[in-house]
């Protein structure tokens, strides 16, 4: 029997209205590129990188799930020297702030007023760690540099989109994993291990190159080449928001850096001249035509603690009750937003 064409075209007409008014599900993740901060920015300005993730949270520090509801996600990263672990995860307002509650993050901090409250997430959150995991200093790398990193730096967030497929493959994998850190600054560092994570969902996007930095990943790089690949695949709808640094703990962070760009900045790159002029000038031509990486395209919109769900995928977040203690930094982020 033949089939109606009236009928044929109205079969059509309903597959692609199903499928325009039924979007792919997709969730909320970011790229975390922390400035370079402390004692070891003068040494090399880098900073660190870590990844986001709005649909995966820690059951503890290395074992991922799915989120629940009400749950905000957790930032994992690569960090050296914590249990001889590859990798963590921390849940993003402790990563931050170090608390759990938005209203309990102070306007201005001291370096005592950040010790405590570290120490105080620590003995409820991070004793899973083990009793020998030090606190870390300025030399010494420990488990504070797991919490509370808005009251060292600013943060920059270029947030994305991925799919829940894909934060469960996500999810399988790390739990599977060995996760016994060989951490080398040069070829294993934080900025390799959002490199590697960011090619299970963007395949082929983050390579090595040889030029700038002698095949060296810095994070300043992860995120110019996250870029480089929204600019060409629209659809992961990459957005930039800024997490400002809560003042007062130290002075204001700077942007990392290449170590091209480092080597430059920080004037080590004149003796090297005294050494060798030809390799000088080889780093400073290193910098000037490769290790650049000009970030920041668009107008980043700012964030605070009681706006942090945003940050999340929340279009119209409900921000938490201000209190005395947050109204002006809560003023300030607006401020700097409507600018």
């Amino acid at each position: 029997m033949r089939f109606p064409r009236v009928f044929f075209w109205f079969w059509i007409s309903f597959c692609v209205l199903a499928a325009v008014s039924c979007p792919r599900a997709s969730a909320q993740a970011a790229l975390l590129l922390e400035d370079a901060a402390g004692f070891s920015s003068v040494l090399s300005p880098s900073g660190h990188v870590a990844l986001y993730f709005a649909r995966i949270c820690a059951d503890t520090p290395t074992r991922l799930r799915r989120c629940g509801p009400g749950e905000l996600g957790t930032v994992i990263s690569r960090y050296e020297g914590i249990k001889g672990r590859d990798w963590l995860a921390i849940p993003l307002l402790p990563h931050l702030y170090a608390v759990e509650d938005p209203l309990e993050v102070p306007a201005r901090v001291d370096h005592k007023t950040v010790a405590e409250m570290r120490q105080t997430y620590h003995d409820a959150q991070l004793t899973v760690l083990g009793g020998d995991v030090p606190p870390g200093g300025r030399l010494m790398p420990g488990w504070n540099q797991l919490v509370g990193m808005a009251y060292e730096r600013r943060i920059y967030a270029f947030r994305f989109e991925t799919t829940l497929e894909q934060d469960d493959a996500l999810i399988a994998r790390m739990n599977d994993s060995l996760n016994v850190s060989h951490f080398n600054f040069l070829y294993r560092n934080c900025a390799d291990f959002v490199s590697g994570i960011l090619n299970m969902y963007f395949p082929g996007a983050f390579k090595r190159n040889i030029l700038p930095d002698a095949g060296i990943t810095m994070p300043r790089q992860t995120a110019y080449q996250l870029e480089r690949y929204a600019r060409k695949h629209p659809e992961i709808h990459l957005q930039l928001m800024e997490i400002p640094q809560i003042p007062g703990y130290r002075r204001k962070s700077g942007h990392g850096k290449s170590v091209a760009g480092s080597l430059v900045f920080t004037g080590d790159v004149l003796p090297l001249a005294l050494l060798d002029p030809y390799v000088a000038a080889g780093v400073v031509a290193d910098y000037l035509i490769f290790g650049r990486y000009p970030l920041v395209r668009q107008r980043a919109q700012i964030l605070s603690p009681t706006t942090m769900a945003i940050l999340a995928g929340s279009a119209n977040p409900h921000p938490a009750k201000k209190t005395a203690g947050n109204e002006d930094l809560e003023a300030n982020a607006t401020g700097q937003a409507r600018r």
